[in-house]
């Protein structure tokens, strides 16, 4: 979408940009050291409504379009903050929303949307496999009521600041399924019930967000 100055969501802008400059470079420099997670930031962006501007109003959120999030994401960098901290919780619900069933869209929306609970990261790639997705190991195996998931991820950015993860798993192996693409599932993992019940959590040091 072109847009002209006048069309330039300047409130939003403004409204980002003076948001943001409560927050200095010292700030930022400081947990950069440590190698830590700017919360205070995270949350005052959260509490502003600004993480939820994709989702729906009837859930909570600003029911805002694709140009608007890109226009926030753009003044959180231009003020010097990175967006990578947070730009999770704006757009990773966005498969919840597409993909989930209503009673799922009901219990974590909302939640998502206030801030309550946080949706930051997505398990795709994994050791072995990047780019190429249909080649993943991880399985779920479906035993009575739930499914039991074996397997190991990788590259996770913010998982250990998320209460939810996005996972990709194959429910049907590679070799029995007609298009490669296919026999691929996406879960919703309770991070706060399965780390330490089966699942682990690794840091891995880098210079990447």
């Amino acid at each position: 979408m072109q847009t002209t100055q006048s069309e330039s969501f300047q409130d939003i802008r403004e409204a980002v940009r003076d948001l943001c400059q409560q927050f200095s470079g010292e700030y930022f420099r400081k947990i950069d050291e440590a190698r830590g997670y700017p919360e205070a930031f995270v949350d005052a962006l959260t509490k502003a409504g600004w993480l939820a501007a994709l989702i729906p109003q009837d859930y909570g959120g600003s029911g805002l379009g694709l140009t608007e999030a890109s226009v926030i994401m753009e003044e959180i960098n231009r003020s010097g903050g990175n967006s990578g901290a947070c730009h999770g919780q704006m757009y990773n619900m966005g498969t919840l929303l597409r993909h989930g069933s209503d009673e799922q869209k009901q219990r974590y929306l909302p939640k998502i949307a206030s801030g309550e609970l946080r949706l930051q990261s997505m398990g795709v790639t994994e050791p072995t496999t990047g780019t190429d997705t249909t080649r993943i190991k991880t399985t779920a195996e479906r035993r009575g009521d739930r499914y039991v998931v074996n397997g190991q991820k990788v590259w996770i950015s913010r998982v250990q600041h998320s209460d939810l993860m996005i996972l990709l798993a194959r429910t049907t192996p590679l070799a029995d399924v007609k298009k490669k693409s296919e026999g691929m599932s996406i879960f919703i993992v309770d991070l706060r019930e399965a780390v330490g019940h089966g699942m682990t959590v690794q840091p891995i040091l880098n210079m990447v967000n």
